[in-house]
């Protein structure tokens, strides 16, 4: 039924479905539930490749029972603002830290970084994630090294000298152009082999068709992202918290409208 928990029978739709390479909104439509149920579903157990129903409904009941363990400390979680569902938050927070994991981020490293991104400000402190993500001050030091190191994440001091961790508009820009460089390290020594082993033998050719292959890449990479970095800095066309035209329309109320300055504002 429409609403509500995910069945096990439903599980094992969603189950066939995948294995049938049918897509989320058509798994949807057959269990008449919105996409955005099926592709949650899929997403924090595993991925449409490894999606079992059976270990996925057993991983749900152990959920439900850990929160129901946890509720005294509830207070760990953010206050909602912008009239957001703590429960679609928190939900979107999972999918999230999932695809990241699948992308090949460690798992703890994947957590903080969905922390910084879907906090508005866009940074927090040592303690603020300790707190949020119900964790030893040790996990977050050794996952925001990493992220550091990755160039995912940066540290500056506050007004009260506390180290704030921060994602803003450049980081993946930045972070692009990290592994960009990465690849052409692996260039250069994947040619530094082709004059050890021969650039007329099997292995020299191999490693030489790597090196043009990867030498490809980088350079596309950064061409892509020096000319896609304005995207990071460029407003959404319907910026957060401003409303759109039609809403603006109807706080005019009353009268025929033939004097609202609505209809041709530029």
């Amino acid at each position: 039924m429409p609403g509500g928990r995910l069945t096990q029978q439903e599980r094992q739709q969603i189950a066939l479905g995948l294995a049938d390479g049918l897509a989320y909104a058509e798994i949807a439509r057959r269990l008449d539930r919105p996409t955005s149920t099926v592709t949650r579903e899929v997403m924090r157990n595993g991925g449409p490749t490894t999606y079992r129903a059976d270990l996925a409904h057993r991983a749900t009941e152990q959920r439900t029972h850990r929160r129901g363990q946890t509720a005294p400390r509830a207070s760990a979680a953010p206050a909602q603002v912008h009239g957001r569902d703590p429960e679609a938050v928190r939900e979107y927070e999972e999918i999230f830290t999932t695809a990241l994991i699948q992308s090949g981020t460690p798992k703890m490293m994947a957590r903080v970084m969905t922390c910084l991104y879907t906090a508005d400000s866009g940074s927090l402190t040592a303690a603020e994630l300790v707190q949020r993500l119900q964790v030893s001050p040790a996990s977050v030091s050794k996952a925001v090294a990493f992220l550091d190191d990755q160039g995912l994440v940066r540290r500056e001091r506050d007004e009260r000298r506390r180290e704030r961790y921060v994602v803003d508009d450049d980081i993946w820009y930045q972070s692009m152009i990290a592994s960009a460089r990465s690849i052409a390290q692996i260039v250069e020594t994947a040619r530094q082999g082709v004059g050890v082993l021969g650039p007329r033998t099997p292995a020299g050719a191999r490693l030489e068709n790597i090196a043009r292959f990867l030498d490809f890449i980088a350079e596309s990479t950064i061409r892509s992202a020096d000319q896609a970095r304005e995207v990071l800095h460029t407003k959404p066309e319907t910026a957060p918290d401003q409303p759109r035209e039609a809403d603006a329309e109807t706080e005019t109320d009353g009268g025929s409208g033939s004097g609202s300055p609505a209809g041709g504002a530029g």
